[in-house]
């Protein structure tokens, strides 16, 4: 009996043997989840209304399947409502996913924001990050304790996406309700609804249906601009039928380095705030006109006071299609790199 057993258990090592060592599995792709908090961290208590509430970890732990697509790395940047955001979180944000991504391990990386500014903060990212690898921001738009929570299959389509080949050169994107947007082109349309994020006429770049990922567009072209230790003061200030532009001439005179004024139509505004505009341009301050309507942008067309042509003519930097929110922050990390009013131009095209 013992012989039996010795000479089956050669066979066996030798069988082995001849099978080669066992080949290991590859590991998931690595995939940084940062979290800022917003909504999709968010819990409604009786009477209190939404307030953050869930770490980043809480996130990861209600999304079911999640370790099966990525293995995942989680960073509590900040928990708080994206209306309570600022650029100096932002480059704080790109900074700590600058460093992420830097890693050959990472494959790409996740942020989940509160929506309403999460359009600015993935412009702001997509200006200042140096790596090419996918940068997933994503949300919700009910919060954890909703009857419906949309936050965890917007989680679990933004690993998805961050992992994907199928994104490979989309950069920066906003994902939420299944649909990809461009960082550029992205913009929040409604306040409650989950499909709040669109392209407007530029169309998505893509969309997410389960673990596929399909590819519609490619993304436009980048501009990349230095991280500052410092950003300048630069002020939004809207204009309207009536106004007299006393705040374009207070933001001047208390210290701003540059101004956006959203103008109507095309680019234009009333002539009391056109001569407020020609005093901040005496003052050396650069001033970018924008415009209220969605679709279409700031063009020099009209001739009249305040017209987008005379505004031109004027010394004025016109948005073209960039919305004004997203022209603040373009301009503001431009003259914090040094650019002159010529490289402004450029930016701007």
């Amino acid at each position: 009996m013992r012989k039996i057993f010795l000479a089956a258990t050669l066979c066996l090592i030798a069988a082995l043997a001849a099978a080669g060592p066992a080949q290991a599995t590859a590991p998931l792709p690595l995939v940084v989840i940062v979290a800022t908090g917003g909504t999709i961290a968010e819990k409604t208590g009786a009477g209190t209304g939404a307030k953050p509430a869930l770490s980043g970890e809480s996130l990861v732990a209600a999304v079911p399947g999640l370790a099966k697509v990525a293995r995942i790395k989680v960073i509590n940047l900040v928990n708080i409502d994206s209306s309570q955001m600022t650029p100096a979180i932002w480059a704080k944000l790109s900074r700590k996913v600058n460093a992420e991504l830097a890693k050959p391990e990472v494959a790409g990386a996740v942020v989940t924001h509160g929506t309403d500014t999460m359009a600015e903060g993935a412009w702001f990212l997509d200006l200042t990050l140096t790596s090419d690898k996918t940068v997933v921001f994503t949300g919700a738009m009910r919060d954890a304790n909703d009857l419906s929570p949309d936050g965890p299959i917007n989680i679990m389509d933004a690993v998805t996406l961050a992992v994907s080949p199928e994104a490979k050169g989309w950069g920066v994107v906003v994902c939420l309700n299944y649909y990809v947007n461009a960082a550029r082109w992205a913009i929040k349309t409604q306040t409650t609804n989950v499909q709040t994020f669109t392209s407007g006429q530029k169309g998505y770049l893509g969309y997410i249906l389960g673990e596929v990922v399909e590819r519609w567009h490619p993304r436009p072209p980048r501009l990349t601009l230095p991280l500052p230790d410092k950003l300048p003061k630069v002020v939004f200030i809207a204009d309207y039928a009536g106004s007299d532009g006393s705040l374009v001439r207070y933001a001047v005179d208390q210290g701003a380095k540059g101004l956006v004024v959203e103008g109507v139509g095309s680019g234009n505004v009333n002539a009391k705030t056109y001569k407020a505009i020609l005093y901040a341009l005496s003052k050396g301050v650069e001033v970018v006109i924008t415009t209220r309507p969605v679709h279409g942008g700031a063009w020099p067309i009209y001739g009249d006071q305040g017209g987008g042509l005379v505004l031109q003519k004027a010394g004025c930097i016109l948005s073209r299609d960039l919305d004004s929110f997203k022209s603040r922050l373009l301009l503001m990390l431009a003259l914090a790199s040094g650019a002159d009013h010529q490289r402004l131009l450029q930016y701007f095209k």
